[in-house]
């Protein structure tokens, strides 16, 4: 998800750094459409019974917080997978290219 707000330059809403100006503010509308634009994205992205839980958020940085906050336990599960993965991995009948690139596929996995 993060790489789709990237390519759209709108993960500054979800990861703190564009801010909430105050209503007054002279940015406030525009600041508006585009959370409004991605708190949709952000809806529409999961799944039903999870989007019920997010449905009255207005802020797409809420939502994000909310659901990292969820589903952030089970990264640690995942990378821990994937390091058991890299340590148990062998070259074996493969070719250099084809065992450093399982390799580079599980290590590029763990690092996003």
């Amino acid at each position: 998800m993060i790489t789709a707000l990237s390519a759209k330059n709108k993960s500054e809403f979800v990861d703190g750094t564009i801010r909430r100006p105050t209503p007054d503010h002279s940015l406030y509308s525009t600041w508006k459409r585009c959370n409004n634009m991605v708190v949709s994205w952000l809806v529409h992205s999961i799944s039903p019974p999870i989007r019920q839980s997010v449905l009255w958020m207005d802020d797409a940085r809420d939502i994000w917080k909310d659901l990292k906050s969820r589903y952030s336990q089970g990264d640690l599960l995942r990378i821990s997978d994937l390091q058991q993965q890299m340590a148990s991995i062998r070259q074996g009948g493969r070719f250099v290219s084809e065992y450093f690139t399982k390799l580079r596929v599980i290590w590029d996995e763990v690092e996003s």
